[in-house]
Parts: C-alpha cells; sequence; structure tokens
C-alpha cells in the first residue's frame, strides 16, 4: 500500500494523469504499467492516486430536451392528488400509496398515465415519473398540505393587544401533609404523564404559569396559580396584570386579548369581566400557535430564566413565588434589550399616550364584574329597559327597535351608567353607554372605541389554489361555499360520492383476469361412529331414575328393586324404560323387568 505521495510522487502523477488523458485509444494501460514500475506500487494504487490528484474537467451532461415537461396532464395529477388526499386519516396520515391510488384510477379509466416512445409504442408512465410531475404541477401531498404562509402582524401602540397563555412548570403545589407546604419541584418518577392515576394530579397539584405579553413593546407579565386552567384563574390573572404594581410600568385595560381556544378561555368569569371593561376577546383558530408566537416564546423565555433558578430557592407558599415572579418581570423588562425596537420592554411601554391608557376599576370591583354575567332586557315602547332597578335609555344604540333584546352589564368606572352590549357591521362585539333616564333629560354618549383591528391575509399560492380545486373537483361543485355545504351533507351521508361516484374502488378487482385452478385430489376422513344404532336415546342418570321410579309407584324403592335397578343399569336407563319399570314394580315383581318396546343402549364387546 502506497503512503501519502511526497511533492516528487505527486508531481510524477500529475504527468502520468495527464499522459493518460491525452492518450489514443488503447495505449492508456501501458502508461498505467510504467508509473506502476516507476513509483514501485500496483497499477490499481496508480489509477487511484491520479484520481485523488488530478482535477476532472469533463464537460457537463446536456440538459434533455424534454427537461421538465411531463405526459402526465394537470387533470390527471389532479385526480391523482385528490385520491391520495381522500384517503389520508385526520392525524396527516397517508394510508393510500402513490402505486395503489394510480392502479385505482387507471382500472376505473379516469387517468391514462401514459407515455409515447421513439418506437410509437404507448407504456404506462412509472410511479416515479407521476410523483415527479405531481410535484411539478404543485399537486404532491407534501405541498397541499404545506403550511399556509404567516403574515407578520403588527399592533398600533402599546396596550393595544395583549396575549395570555397559561402552561404548567416545573413545580408542584401538592396537598399539604402536617408541617409540609407541599411546594417542591416534582419526581418525574410520581408524575410520569403515561400513568393514568397522575393525570388527575398533574391538573389539580400543579403550579401554573400563567404569561402576559404586551404586543407592541414586548413586556411580560408572569402569574402562578394552582388548580389548573380555569376561567376562574384566567380572571384573576388578567385583573392582576391590569392593575399597576408600585411604579412599575405595564398595566391599563387593553383594547384586545388574543387566546387559544379553549374551555376556561371563554368561560363566563373571563368573558363577562372583558365585556365590562370593554375588552374585545380574539379567540384564535385551532391548531394556528403562530397566531400567538409572542406569548409563546415569553413562556420559553420565563422557563429558563425564572424557573431554573427555583431549585435554588426555598419557597413555601404561593405568594412567595408570585413576588419573585414580579421581581423578575420588573427586572427582566426594565434591562432585557428586545431585538424588535432595540429598547428594552419598559421604554417601550413608556411611549403609551394618555389616550391609550385606560386604567381599570378596583380590584374588587373587578372581581365582582368577572361573576356578573350580562343580563337580557327587552325594549318598551319608549326606547327604554330596566337594569339594576333603574330606568336606562337605548335610544342612541344603532338600529334598535321594540321588543329588541338587548344584553345590559355594569359600567365598570360609572356607577351612574350601564353598558348595552351590540354587534357591529364586522360582527366583533360592541357596547353602548347607557344614561340613566330621570325625568326626560337624557344625554346618550355615543363614540364607543371600535374594538378590534381588520385582518389581512396572503393571496393563495399555487399550492392552496390546487387544493381548492381539488375540493372543487372531490364535490362536483364551482364555489368553496357550495363545496362546505356538500361536504357537510357526505358527512350526514346525504351528499354525494367522492367526484359524483365516479371512483369503484373494487373494479380493478372485478376486471382482474383471475386464473382458474383445477380440483385437487383429497382424500376422505374415516371417523368410527360409537353407536351401534342409528337413533340415539335419551338417557336418564340411574339416580334420577330411581327418585323418579319411586315418585311413579308412591313408595321408597326396596332393596331388591334398588340391587334390580342397578345391575341392570349401572349408570343410566332409557327414559322410555322408567314408565315400565313403574308398572313392573306396582305388580310387585323386582326380579322381572317388562319387555321394552324399542332400542336399547348396549355396551361395546
Amino acid at each position: 500500500m502506497m503512503a501519502a505521495p511526497n511533492p516528487a510522487q505527486t508531481q510524477r502523477l500529475v504527468h502520468y494523469g495527464q499522459a493518460v488523458a491525452a492518450a489514443a485509444w488503447g495505449r492508456k494501460t501501458l502508461i498505467y504499467a510504467e508509473a506502476a514500475q516507476e513509483l514501485g506500487v500496483s497499477v490499481q494504487t496508480v489509477i487511484r492516486k491520479i484520481g485523488e490528484v488530478t482535477v476532472k474537467t469533463t464537460a457537463p451532461r446536456k440538459r434533455r430536451a424534454d427537461a421538465g415537461t411531463s405526459a402526465l396532464t394537470k387533470a390527471e395529477a389532479a385526480r391523482i392528488a385528490l385520491d391520495v388526499m381522500e384517503h389520508m386519516r385526520k392525524n396527516g396520515k397517508r394510508i393510500m400509496s402513490m402505486k395503489d391510488a394510480v392502479e385505482e384510477l387507471r382500472a376505473n379509466g379516469l387517468i391514462r398515465a401514459e407515455r409515447i416512445t421513439g418506437d410509437g409504442e404507448v407504456v404506462p408512465l412509472s410511479v416515479s415519473a407521476i410523483v415527479a410531475a405531481l410535484r411539478k404541477y404543485r399537486f404532491h401531498p407534501d405541498q397541499l398540505l404545506a403550511p399556509a404562509p404567516a403574515i407578520r402582524m403588527a399592533s398600533l401602540h402599546p396596550n393595544h393587544c395583549w396575549q395570555i397563555d397559561a402552561s404548567r412548570c416545573v413545580m408542584y403545589y401538592l396537598p399539604k401533609q402536617g408541617n409540609d407546604t407541599g411546594l417542591r419541584v416534582a419526581d418525574h418518577t410520581d408524575y410520569y404523564e403515561n400513568k393514568p392515576k397522575n393525570v388527575a394530579r398533574q391538573v389539580m397539584d400543579s403550579l401554573w404559569r400563567y404569561v402576559v405579553t404586551d404586543h407592541t413593546s414586548g413586556a411580560i407579565f408572569v402569574w402562578y396559580v394552582v388548580g389548573g386552567e380555569t376561567g376562574g384563574n384566567l380572571a384573576e390573572v388578567f385583573i392582576q396584570s391590569i392593575h399597576q404594581r408600585g411604579t412599575s410600568p405595564f398595566y391599563g385595560v387593553p383594547r384586545m386579548v388574543m387566546l387559544d381556544p379553549g374551555g376556561a378561555n371563554t368561560s363566563p368569569p373571563f368573558l363577562n369581566l372583558c365585556k365590562a371593561l370593554r375588552v374585545h376577546v380574539q379567540i384564535n383558530k385551532p391548531k394556528n400557535p403562530r397566531a400567538k408566537g409572542q406569548v409563546e416564546k415569553a413562556q420559553d423565555i420565563v422557563e429558563r430564566s425564572l424557573e431554573s433558578a427555583f431549585k435554588l430557592l426555598t419557597l413555601e407558599t404561593l405568594e412567595q413565588i408570585n413576588a419573585i415572579a414580579l421581581q423578575w418581570a420588573q427586572w427582566f423588562n426594565a434591562t432585557q434589550v428586545h431585538t424588535r425596537h432595540d429598547m428594552t420592554r419598559f421604554s417601550a411601554w413608556m411611549r403609551i399616550a394618555p389616550d391609550q391608557l385606560v386604567l381599570p376599576p378596583g380590584i374588587e370591583l373587578c372581581r365582582e364584574l368577572a361573576v356578573s354575567a350580562p343580563l337580557t332586557r327587552v325594549v318598551n315602547d319608549f326606547h327604554e329597559v330596566e337594569f339594576l332597578g333603574e330606568t336606562w335609555d337605548v335610544s342612541g344604540v344603532p338600529g334598535i327597535i321594540v321588543g329588541q333584546k338587548l344584553q345590559i352589564v355594569r359600567n365598570a368606572w360609572r356607577p351612574d351608567s350601564a353598558q348595552a352590549v351590540g354587534v357591529d357591521a364586522e360582527g366583533r362585539e360592541c357596547f353602548h353607554v347607557l344614561e340613566r333616564k330621570t325625568k326626560g333629560d337624557f344625554g346618550f354618549h355615543e363614540g364607543s372605541a371600535i374594538i378590534g383591528e381588520s385582518f389581512k391575509r396572503h393571496a393563495d399560492t399555487p399550492a392552496q389554489h390546487n387544493l381548492q380545486e381539488i375540493e372543487l373537483l372531490a364535490t362536483g361543485t364551482k364555489t368553496a361555499a357550495e363545496a362546505a355545504e356538500v361536504r357537510k351533507a357526505m358527512a350526514k351521508g346525504k351528499g354525494p360520492q367522492i367526484m359524483g361516484g365516479a371512483i369503484d374502488p373494487l373494479k380493478r378487482m372485478r376486471d382482474a383476469v383471475i386464473p382458474t385452478y383445477l380440483p385437487r385430489k383429497g382424500t376422505a376422513l374415516e371417523v368410527a361412529n360409537p353407536l351401534a344404532n342409528s337413533e340415539v336415546l335419551d338417557q336418564v342418570e340411574t339416580t334420577a331414575a330411581i327418585q323418579r321410579i319411586a315418585k311413579g309407584i308412591d313408595r321408597p324403592i326396596t332393596r331388591e328393586e334398588n340391587r334390580f335397578i342397578k345391575g341392570r343399569w349401572p349408570d343410566a336407563m332409557p327414559e322410555a324404560q322408567i314408565a315400565a319399570l313403574v308398572a313392573q314394580f306396582q305388580r310387585g315383581d323386582a326380579g322381572q323387568s317388562e319387555p321394552f318396546e324399542g332400542l336399547r343402549a348396549v355396551g361395546g364387546a
């Protein structure tokens, strides 16, 4: 084996490599042999070493003239994609392979998927060629199921939009036992999630972390609760977040809040509080974590920056944890620079304008509002409603009519006024301040703040457009709304089949040519019949038969009769023999049995 060549050997190898490249046909072997003799190695080693020190200058392969084209039509690609997508589970797993889908559609005459060779022969396209065509048309399932492009979201000012999210933290607040407060770091073995008995403990005993972020400044508020993710806990966290803590920034009532869908986030306590405070609640669509990615990132920051220190602290009460959380939030928001606006979070929040900072009412009043549900009232002939024992003017509510039902809630800031909950032209909740009607002199305050902003979205990508095209093809409709209605009917078993029933999944099986198999000769199984007669009589155990005979003759069986019966029938006797014995014993003859008409069981030879 040749070691790494020295400079002199490398020079000779390059020389021989150039000679091989310029050699005529049949001369390369002689050059390799000469080099091997000079360097004292084998020909194979020379060839390998020349390849290591020689730069290949082979011209690039010429691109085919038909590159980028496919014999598969776009309509056929759409049908293939439709068949694969329709057999997909809800978790995204494809249970029909591309090969099966192509064979099924070919068998039903819905696709040809063929090409013509240079000799004029028509041959079917291979599965790999079909997959390549699907990708070219953007009809491959991987492309159709790709996430829609996200749009960057912007808020107008601090306190314009807050995001709230809850998560179970690394600490657990366990039930107290004696002097044990129960607050400790969770042991994985005690709270292994795959054990069913630990599910309830994980929810009820765990310490839950609520994180609130201001979208504009990125300021973070952290509050810990126990008892799980509930509407009451969410309302309490929101109440704590909107009130100022000493001289620390980041407080006030936001114009809107964004949350994930869930029972706690849409529960009455939180929604009642938001209605009273005129806060628009934006519930994001399911399975869309990017919609509130800021608070998701804040959860990660809190877990790594704050909770990583819990193991090194002695924590005995929930109040101690929240005090440390507030201390951490004040330090983090005041010192850490946000990469988006290059300011600390508190510095960015301090740019809020006076009209943008809405001060909340007291904590106790907010808690009262959280449990006070809106009351439904009917508008009378004078455009008035009765609420809390007072008469309120609703004539300023847009579109109000006599007999209409209104939801009325308390006004958190003015005890002498109430609010009517309405819906604006875009379908969002709005609030109308109602003045108490006294002596016919009323002044309705108009100008409720419009809550929420219009939403934008990207134009459909080719894959999204194709996905819609497939949906229209599957349902046989022309608009997305019609397709949705057809899908609803399909789900109830009342709508048409996919593609109008054009796909017959069993057609390729019925049309397949199955070979005819000749019958094979076999050997019959011989089974011996243990009974001597073709008819089997019903048998009665001898003990039971004796009891029935005694009852038939209306007296106990004598010793001679018992000996006679058990001598003839030690285990069982025919059913019909019982009546014959009754007649025999009634005559007093225990030695001779009456002749028995019928078949008898006989023992083996």
